[in-house]
């Protein structure tokens, strides 16, 4: 490699390995350089990439991927890792349609060892890969990089406690920021703190000062002393935790310093059994907004890259900012409401709530299954928990929900934020299962606001309901309607006719009544006659405004952003089934037998078919059944002619 190294010179790992160690700080600030600008423009998770730049250097310089497996948990983290395994000149497609995804994928690349959108996964992955090695009787190493937020996960200290019995070669890489997404909280992220401050350890520290400042060069030898503390806590407190677990423990080392992350990394051929590196990181290292910011940093939309400052915000309140809102309102009404988060507490917009109420606020870290349970003994000694979690995260509580909430019938409300297509994230965070998961479970009800002043009447109902309830909501904003002031609240389980007619029925549910409003202004246009129904209520649904119609109108479609298997339009036609309602044509609009990649929500509606348009062109076949299909050709062939044009 001629010459000064470069970024550009760099498409693999054995590239990497051929820069002289002394060079490679300026590989890592043209690293940083390339995060910052694109995702800048595409959004993404900045901070926590920025901050292990050195570290995945390093990694990458001493370890043989992709023959040895590098597991990286949370996958935020891999943007370095997706640069340096030659994906660099893709990486400004990073999170758009068709172009790379912001998380490790396995179809992507041989480089990228396990997909990893969630987190806690990384331990067990990495170990069952390791037996896997060891039974095929192959030497390549195995290594899981995971975030010290990501240990309050259940998932991550089975995964430790089953290595450490397995006694396998196997590398966790301890990622230690300090933050994970919301700073950390709990009891193990809270250890070295409590330790170093309890009595015990403050009395012998000042005893040792007394002693050493009492002796020939007293002064000297106590700030040596005080200068090593940081490496004292290592060696003798947390080694303890994963020593009695099985591994052997390194650390803290720096994790910004190359040269001691490459002669660690190295020396690492020479231990046997479960090892963990401990290495203490800056989240949003080398970018001043991001290294004062961490958590706004963590995940992003555009912003300009001079300053920090976001581009094209959304002009109204976004469906969080109504939660939070409502939240705060509800919570002064009523003294026996208390919020729950998984470590998301800004992203699921309780920052206001903790404010407001700290002693009725419980971020319980990264451990959506806890979150659950914990709501459950609230809730059984009388308070009125909501949990706030995201769709794609309140999956991995699936089995709390059914014995923990719903057998006891518990009254816990479930805020079910980024319901629906999210968007660039992609397959790992789209929220497209929650109606059909929450649905088969019974005692549990389910509504979907189509606007924000609906969501804020219907957290304010299922505060009030004494039962367990989900309230499902979309990422993003609004649909600029006034939020009213006072405890508004929607008649139990009872839909809503926004308008009527006499050719087609469009039951929508959330998001999805928007569309069926535009399709039904399009469908107008075209002499077609639309009635449009708000569903409201997923489970249980309102048969005395849905039956009637249906036997009138007897052409009917759902539409819905979540999976059809399971989902609300089959809620609605297992009611007309169990009514021996027989309409002439039954359709469902919604999400196909298929994991969403990534893209904007408007790219990836019309990909899956959930577009007004595409209810437009349903709906015009449904009613050309049996009749001219003149009207469903004329459209067919002018939207073609659109998208030509």
């Amino acid at each position: 490699m001629p010459g000064v190294p470069r970024l550009q010179d760099i498409d693999s790992p054995l590239d990497l390995k051929k820069v002289p160690r002394e060079k490679l700080p300026g590989i890592a600030g043209e690293l940083r350089e390339m995060i910052v600008r694109n995702v800048a423009r595409t959004g993404g998770h900045l901070a926590s990439s920025l901050g292990v730049v050195e570290l995945t250097l390093a990694i990458h310089y001493v370890f043989d991927c992709p023959a040895d497996r590098i597991v990286w948990d949370v996958g935020h983290q891999s943007y370095a890792h997706k640069i340096l395994t030659g994906r660099r000149d893709a990486f400004p497609t990073l999170r758009t349609f068709g172009g790379i995804s912001g998380f490790p994928r396995i179809a992507e690349s041989p480089y990228d060892a396990f997909g990893t959108g969630h987190s806690g996964t990384s331990i067990s992955a990495a170990l069952g890969m390791a037996v896997a090695r060891d039974m095929k009787g192959a030497r390549n190493r195995v290594v899981a990089v995971i975030g010290d937020g990501s240990l309050s996960s259940g998932l991550s200290l089975e995964g430790l406690n089953q290595a450490g019995h397995q006694k396998r070669d196997l590398v966790v890489i301890l990622n230690d920021n300090e933050w994970s997404i919301s700073q950390n909280v709990g009891a193990l992220s809270g250890y070295l703190n409590r330790i170093m401050t309890g009595k015990f350890y403050t009395s012998f520290r000042k005893r040792v000062e007394t002693l050493l400042k009492s002796m020939p060069h007293g002064q000297f030898m106590a700030r040596i002393a005080k200068k090593s503390e940081e490496l004292t806590k290592g060696f003798i407190v947390p080694g303890l935790l994963f020593e009695e677990l099985g591994f052997t423990y390194i650390g803290p080392i720096p994790g910004h310093d190359l040269e001691t992350l490459i002669g660690t990394f190295q020396n690492l051929a020479n231990l046997e059994g479960p090892v963990l590196v401990h290495v203490v990181t800056s989240k949003g290292k080398g970018y001043a907004p991001a290294e004062a910011n961490p958590e706004i940093f963590h995940g992003v939309g555009s912003f300009d890259p001079e300053t920090g400052k976001g581009v094209g915000k959304a002009a109204g309140p976004t469906y969080t900012d109504v939660f939070s809102e409502t939240m705060v309102a509800i919570a002064r009404e009523n003294p026996k409401v208390v919020a729950i988060t998984a470590a998301m507490c800004s992203g699921t917009g309780l920052t206001r709530f903790r404010e407001v109420f700290p002693d009725r606020f419980f971020d319980v870290g990264i451990a959506e299954s806890h979150a659950v349970t914990f709501a459950a003994g609230l809730a059984r000694e009388g308070k009125v928990p909501v949990v706030a979690i995201y769709s794609t995260f309140l999956q991995r509580a699936f089995d709390q929900i059914i014995h923990d909430v719903c057998i006891q019938n518990l009254h816990v409300v479930f805020a079910v934020d980024r319901g629906g297509i999210v968007g660039s994230d992609g397959a790992t965070h789209q929220g497209l299962f929650d109606l059909s998961f929450l649905r088969q479970v019974p005692n549990m009800s389910i509504m979907a606001p189509r606007d924000e002043a609906e969501l804020a009447r219907m957290l304010w109902t299922a505060v009030g309901s004494g039962r367990p309830v989900a309230v499902r909501y979309p990422r993003g904003a609004g649909m600029g309607v006034r939020v009213p002031a006072g405890a508004e609240t929607v008649p139990w389980g009872k839909g809503e006719l926004l308008s009527d007619g006499k050719d087609v029925l469009l039951v929508g549910i959330g998001a999805t009544v928007s569309s069926c409003l535009m399709a039904a202004e399009g469908l107008r246009k075209r002499g077609v006659s639309a009635a449009v129904v708000d569903a409201r209520f997923v489970k249980p649904l309102d048969s005395e405004l849905l039956l009637p119609l249906v036997r009138r109108i007897g052409r009917v479609i759902t539409v819905e952003e979540n999976v059809l298997a399971g989902g609300f339009g089959s809620a609605v036609m297992e009611l007309l089934e169990e009514s021996e309602e027989h309409p002439q044509q039954f359709r469902r609009i919604g999400i196909r037998d298929r994991f969403v990649e990534h893209g904007t929500p408007a790219e990836l509606r019309d990909v899956c078919g959930i577009s007004p348009d595409h209810v437009i062109g349903e709906a015009l076949r449904v009613c050309a059944a049996g009749k001219s299909f003149l009207p469903s050709i004329l459209y067919g062939i002018r939207s073609r002619l659109e998208k030509i044009v």
